[in-house]
């Protein structure tokens, strides 16, 4: 997220003292068999400022290494994929089992999809510690940029994946206390950098452990008779919002709001939806419905009725996570969707994965061929805006552009960022 800079008693903007980078002095672990490439990695990191640089030729004579150390782990392992002995998947085994390094860099000059493999490893077990993969040669920039998550949750993540989920007796008395409120992520239009929408994300505010997300209490609200009540909770704050936003002058906004497979197929929950929608004078057309394959197909007969009736009072309706469900393609093609939202599972690392960039790619095209907007998730490089950007992608969301914010913080950040988001677009 952009940090504004510091200002002096002028108000002028006076420059921030660089922070010293949290490797600097640290110790690291380069496992390479190329004599060649091992003294060019370990010059990358020598400019880096890491402190005492190791080196191993392959997996064994690292574990060998690493087990000298009698216990204290290390900062840093930075290894190669393919190597003689105990090769890279291996050693990344060992390290996750036996909690060896604190951090890890995997490259290669192999098959990109083989470095998939290895993203995927982190993301379903974080106890690896994996910070990315990078090809061959390795450049100074991407790799400042994968050590930039040292000691950090996995990219996109928003806090650790086990969490203590709430009873429904303490959401019930949650709700009667008013503590669940709307935070709010920005859309941006990835030609011009200009916000063209957000999307409210749900949050607790806790009395006593602060804001608390999704993960928190999502899980024990669906399928319950409270998420219906829950979901006009956040509806009821979200038009507040909107009133005030367009008291305030801001161009108009559409707002992202995620219904479950209960609600869309409940007609009486709909019909008190759009009563309240109507009741409040926001216009339908300022909102969107983001729902998932999942949900479509819980009751699917009901659920298209209920999203016929939506459209034809004039709300948005969006797909969302496209692309990670078993009939997503059938879904978008008999549903009267005005989004698609791809997955953050095919935007992040788009532009060096040649798989997810094919992914993308198909599913950009689907969204222009049938006329709705194309939503893009989880961008978080400037690689992958551009390569969004170039593939005609019409709106971008992700921690590249805002993480989700209190709605007063909204107006501060268009007037802080602007500049930056046109610089994105190309404008400047």
């Amino acid at each position: 997220m952009h940090t504004p800079p510091l200002a002096d008693e002028s108000g002028n903007a006076a420059a921030a003292p660089a922070p010293v980078p949290r490797w600097t002095g640290r110790r690291v672990l380069v496992v390479e068999d190329s004599v060649v490439q091992r003294g060019y990695l370990v010059g990358l990191l020598r400019q880096l400022g890491f402190g005492e640089i190791m080196e191993a030729g392959d997996g064994n004579e690292a574990m060998r290494v690493l087990e000298n150390l009698q216990g204290d782990p290390m900062f840093l392992v930075l290894t190669d994929l393919e190597m003689p002995g105990m090769d890279g998947i291996e050693l990344t085994h060992q390290l996750r089992e036996r909690h060896l390094t604190e951090n890890l860099i995997v490259v290669s000059a192999r098959d990109p999809r083989l470095l998939e493999i290895i993203e995927n490893m982190g993301c379903e077990d974080a106890s690896i510690g994996l910070l990315g993969t990078l090809l061959k040669p390795v450049q100074l920039e991407p790799l400042t940029q994968l050590l930039t998550r040292a000691g950090l949750p996995c990219a996109g993540a928003e806090e650790a994946p086990l969490v203590d989920l709430a009873s429904l007796d303490e959401l019930a008395q949650a709700l009667e206390r008013d503590e669940f409120l709307p935070y709010f992520q920005p859309k941006v239009a990835m030609h011009s950098g200009q916000l063209k929408g957000v999307e409210a994300l749900a949050r607790w505010a806790h009395p006593s452990r602060g804001v608390l997300a999704p993960a928190h209490f999502i899980g024990a609200l669906e399928g319950s008779p409270l998420m219906a009540e829950f979901t006009l909770a956040i509806v009821r704050k979200v038009l507040r919002r909107v009133l005030d936003w367009t008291g305030a002058g801001l161009p108009p906004l559409t707002v992202s709001i995620n219904l479950s497979a209960d609600n869309l197929c409940d007609r009486g929950f709909i019909e008190r939806l759009t009563a309240l929608v109507l009741e409040s004078g926001v216009a339908p057309a300022m909102l969107v419905w983001e729902v998932t394959e999942t949900s479509v197909m819980r009751q699917l007969s009901q659920s298209l009725t209920n999203m016929g009736r939506l459209r034809l009072m004039g709300f948005g309706l969006a797909m969302d996570d496209f692309g990670i469900g078993y009939s997503s393609m059938q879904q978008f093609a008999r549903c009267p969707f005005t989004e698609l939202k791809i997955d953050r599972a095919f935007v992040n690392g788009a532009s060096q994965w040649p798989n997810r960039h094919v992914v993308l790619k198909s599913a950009l095209e689907l969204g222009q061929r049938l006329g709705v907007a194309t939503v893009a998730e989880g961008v978080e490089t400037v690689a992958d805006w551009k390569l969004l950007r170039d593939l005609g992608c019409d709106m971008a969301q992700g921690y590249l552009l805002a993480r989700p914010m209190p709605a007063e913080d909204l107006v501060g950040w268009i007037r802080q960022d602007r500049r930056r988001l046109r610089a994105l677009a190309g404008d400047e």
